[in-house]
Parts: C-alpha cells; structure tokens; sequence
C-alpha cells in the first residue's frame, strides 16, 4: 500500500510533467490533452472529433514524441484494405511463406480521418483494440504492449465518408469533441507557427513506466457507492430500464451498455490520482463522463425535433 502511494505521487508528477511538454506545441486544447493522456493510462483509446486545423493530428504526433514509444500514422482513404493495417503473408526468394507485420504493429496509431475508409477495413482495428493481437490466416499475432488507437474524424465533410459501427464506437473510451481555440490563443498560435523557431519535444515517460501506471489505477481502492452510482447513471441512459431516466424514455432510441459503467469508474480512479486523491468520488465520475457516454447514446427523432442535444440530456442525468 504504501508503495503504491509513492508511485500515486509520482503518477501525479509526471502527468504533470506530461502536461506541460505537451503545452509548448499545443495551446490552449488543455482539457482534451487531459483526456487523450487519461484514455492512455486507463488502457483504452480515443476518437478525436473537430473540424479540419484543429490540430488533432498535431496533438496525437506531439503525445507519441513525449512519450518514448513507436508510433504510426495511418490515414485511412475509401481503397485502404485490412492488410493494409494488420499485415500479409507473402513469399519470399526462397519461396518460404513469410508474415509480413503492418503499421498497426507499433505502440501508438494515429488512425487518421477513420471514418473514410468502408466498413470491412474498419473492423480490422476490432480485434487488435480489443484484444491486443492480429489474426492472419488463423495464426494470431500478440501486439507490443503499451498499445493505443487515437483516431481523428471530421464531423463535416460527411460526402465519401462511412458511419463508424457501433461496435466500434464502444471500443473508445472518449469521444473527444475539439473546438476552435479562443481568440488569444489563436494569436499565440499563428505567431508560434508562423515563425522560424522550432520547438524542440522532450521524451517524459517509457513504455515500462506507462505499464506500471496503468496496473497502478487498476488497483486504486473504489467505494461501493461510487461505483453504484457510475452504474446508475449509465442504467439511466436505457429507455427501458429498470430505472431508466424520463429524459431516456422521451429522447433516447438506445442507452449504454456495461463497457460505458467499466469505463466511468476506471476514468474516475485516474482522475482522482492526477488530482492527488487516492480514490474517486462521485466528481470525478462527473468529471469525465460526457465523453464516456456521448457517444454512446443514440437520441430519438422526437430529441432531433425538440432540438435536444445529446450533452444535455446527459447533464439532465447528473
């Protein structure tokens, strides 16, 4: 226990630290490094939606360099076909079958603008998302661990583009929604950007170090009614429910299901720990649950007539 304390305080630091490297590139998208670094050490993935110059490919590249891992980048386009991203048996010279890896092979993928490429390439990311491992011609192939998908959409140009599966979706723990940067920070932007001097990117944490936190917030101690009320407010989503919510029953068409209440309570002990807490309590559940459940929750055609947004019905469940 108290070994663990010690590696909490750490923890702390070096988020902190994380944080602030990350800062000299990227300005004032705070509470979405926040998140994408939470997704990281809670083990999960992150789906980053905003319009183009954002700088969500930026974010995702300055977050690889800060962290001493492999990363690859793979920018999915309408012809992009599953070997692409798993990998191909192929022959060699001496005419020996030989597993040829693909980029999915790496610590961090930046799965770029995922939703332009159909269906069946799209769930080639399933299986290495959920169960770290690729399966090629019935051989499966484990994954370096640690291991992380932070895919970008755009939410506008939708002509050529492929709806995301649910399935898929589910597999993210935050669906990250990035906004146009406030008018002075705009400035400090242009001005960095537009300049000849470079930023240089400092390496903060190790692949050993992010396993080890990730077993750490695993093992941060929860309160029963913490985790009662993650689960409540996930039931409360789900139209026909056993205690399903009146704003569920008039707007929703489908709630949340069991991953959404997982990933509440692993995203609230991480959240505790980088506040310097060594347990969560019910803010910070609160704290990170829009993005949990955003993406979760399909509204009715009577929620997209009353013009109700998906963001205030959740805030209608706190």
């Amino acid at each position: 226990m108290k070994d663990d304390i010690q590696l909490a305080d750490q923890f702390k630091l070096q988020f902190e630290k994380l944080q602030k490297e990350i800062s000299k590139i990227i300005v004032g998208q705070d509470e979405v490094v926040r998140l994408v670094l939470l997704s990281i050490f809670c083990k999960s993935h992150s789906l980053l939606v905003g319009v183009p110059g954002l700088a969500k490919t930026l974010l995702i590249q300055t977050i690889a360099k800060a962290l001493d891992l492999k990363f690859n980048r793979i920018q999915f386009t309408p012809d992009l076909m599953p070997s692409d991203i798993s990998g191909s048996e192929t022959l060699d010279s001496e005419r020996n079958i030989r597993f040829v890896k693909g980029p999915i092979f790496s610590n961090i993928i930046l799965a770029d603008e995922i939703n332009r490429t159909p269906p069946k390439t799209q769930a080639a990311l399933l299986e290495a998302m959920q169960e770290y491992a690729v399966t090629i011609a019935g051989q499966t192939h484990q994954l370096e661990k640690p291991f992380f998908v932070l895919a970008t959409q755009n939410p506008i140009e939708q002509e050529g583009t492929y709806p995301l599966p649910e399935a898929q979706l589910d597999r993210f723990m935050f669906n990250i929604l990035l906004d146009y940067p406030k008018y002075n920070e705009e400035i400090e932007i242009v001005r960095n950007t537009t300049s000849a001097q470079t930023t240089q990117i400092h390496k903060v944490l190790g692949g050993e170090e992010i396993v080890a936190f990730q077993e750490l917030v695993k093992r941060v101690p929860v309160s029963n009614h913490v985790i009662e009320y993650a689960v409540r407010l996930t039931s409360k989503t789900r139209p026909t429910g056993e205690i399903s919510s009146e704003e569920a029953k008039k707007y929703l068409e489908w709630g949340a299901g069991p991953r959404a209440s997982q990933f509440l309570v692993l995203g609230a002990k991480c959240n505790a720990l980088i506040n310097g807490k060594y347990s969560p309590d019910i803010e910070d559940v609160q704290a990170i649950a829009k993005p949990i459940l955003r993406h979760r929750i399909i509204r009715n055609y009577k929620a997209e007539a009353d013009s109700i947004s998906v963001e205030k019905i959740i805030e209608k469940l706190f």
